[in-house]
């Protein structure tokens, strides 16, 4: 995993969970055009349009997840070293309430 990099007063998100985050939000895309196209359709099927809206949302709950984790491990786990507890507690706070 790359090392945090300093952005003005904050940390930069780490560039593998950066293109890990993109990739699955690609796919949550890509899922959700197929329902726009599929909701086009007159005869389309309840069930068909709900797995993929099931799979649009997994597939942000795994963008969440990852850009997280890169948040744990880049900067809440390395607090301590930069003498910033206080402050990483809080913004970990923040980024919870978005779970």
């Amino acid at each position: 995993m790359s090392a945090p990099h300093p952005h003005g007063d904050h940390l930069c998100m780490p560039e593998d969970a950066r293109k890990r985050a993109a990739r699955r939000l690609s796919i949550a895309r890509g899922h959700l055009d197929s329902i726009v196209r599929m909701l086009e359709d007159p005869e389309v099927y309840c069930v068909d349009v709900l797995r993929q809206i099931k799979a649009v949302q997994g597939a942000l709950t795994g963008a969440g997840e990852v850009v997280l984790r890169g948040h744990l491990e880049a900067h809440v786990a390395t607090a301590h070293q930069r003498g910033d507890t206080v402050e990483i507690v809080e913004e970990l706070m923040e980024a919870l309430k978005y779970r």
